[in-house]
């Protein structure tokens, strides 16, 4: 069975018909073709498809695509302005090493937006926990940690 879901899709509106399915995850990659949401686990525990729904963190490899009919989804392609500047956050991934192999990276990222649009000057322990969600195979986490406090102005 297949259904139209709206939404907004990093700033634009969306309208799309979908299985029912159809995880979001498979959505962005496969139908609208944003390939910077990764899969790792499928099974939601490596944050590697982190995305932003209405704000807020989720695992987008085990969300229903049509939960997200009538809300704004934000992906990492979302982050550049206009122009194609990267935002603050990827910036300072870049320049404080915290992009290795490259594959957290966008869920990080994004994990990362989510932590300090909701909390501007986090501690280090309120930044490992707001990255909880997210598994890094190159143990890149000091410079993680670090390229997020320099992101929040610290």
């Amino acid at each position: 069975m297949k259904q139209i879901i709206k939404f907004s899709l990093n700033g634009e509106s969306v309208e799309v018909e979908i299985e029912s399915h159809l995880t979001l995850l498979q959505l962005l990659r496969d139908k609208l073709e944003l390939t910077g949401t990764k899969e790792g686990c499928g099974m939601g525990e490596c944050g590697a498809c982190t995305v932003l729904l209405d704000g807020k963190t989720v695992n987008s490899c085990i969300l229903p695509a049509m939960e997200v009919d009538g809300k704004s989804v934000t992906t990492i392609e979302g982050l550049t302005d206009a122009q194609g500047n990267l935002h603050p956050i990827q910036k300072a991934f870049i320049e404080y090493g915290a992009v290795q192999c490259g594959f957290c990276s966008p869920g990080m990222v994004l994990s990362a937006k989510a932590l300090l649009d909701e909390n501007p000057k986090p501690t280090e322990e309120e930044i490992r926990h707001g990255i909880a969600g997210n598994l890094c195979r190159c143990t890149g986490y000091l410079q993680i940690v670090q390229a997020i406090k320099v992101a929040s102005g610290q």
